[in-house]
């Protein structure tokens, strides 16, 4: 497998992504995209699920020490919400609240009383014969007051290596191919 399908590359928002336009303000907008090899699956529920499944053990300590660290402050915790999760069954995926899918994109998300979140798994270059085809993981956060912008102020620098580190640790293992969707 080439270096390109290893490499997360920072980009734009897509304009497509129907999260480009979610908040009329954004404290915080993101995206980092990296090309699908030739075979593998153009699913962005399954791809989304896969990615989250594959996550650097690194990523699950960080997530501990935020839980740890927010706690106090009355904000949703990663452990209350993967029991969600498990509760629901239904309506999430992962820790995140799943608001639209489409066969290119699907939306993830969270509400909460400092800030509210959507992340977007998109899948594009699949209905172009021979082009490349991306995966583009893109964040846009809203927030509602100082606890808000004080969070994004701290967390902004370890989101963007967990969404890089994600899309690497995802294809180092492998994608699943076309045929598992």
């Amino acid at each position: 497998m080439s270096i390109e399908h290893h490499h997360a590359t920072s980009v734009s928002l897509p304009p497509e992504s129907a999260i480009a336009k979610a908040y009329a303000s954004m404290n915080l907008a993101d995206a980092y995209s990296i090309e699908l090899p030739t075979g593998a699956s153009t699913n962005p529920e399954l791809l989304a699920r896969f990615i989250f499944a594959h996550q650097a053990p690194w990523v699950s300590r960080l997530l501990t020490v935020r839980d740890a660290l927010v706690a106090g402050f009355g904000l949703k915790t990663a452990k209350h919400l993967a029991s969600l999760d498990v509760q629901s069954g239904a309506g999430r995926l992962g820790i995140f609240k799943l608001y639209s899918t489409s066969p290119t994109e699907v939306v993830l998300g969270e509400d909460d009383k400092h800030l509210d979140f959507r992340l977007s798994v998109l899948c594009s270059g699949q209905s172009l014969p021979g082009a490349k085809r991306h995966l583009t993981l893109s964040t846009v956060v809203h927030c509602h007051n100082r606890l808000g912008r004080f969070y994004i102020f701290l967390i902004a620098p370890f989101h963007r290596l967990v969404v890089q580190s994600n899309l690497r640790s995802a294809a180092r293992v492998g994608w699943p191919s076309a045929t598992e969707a």
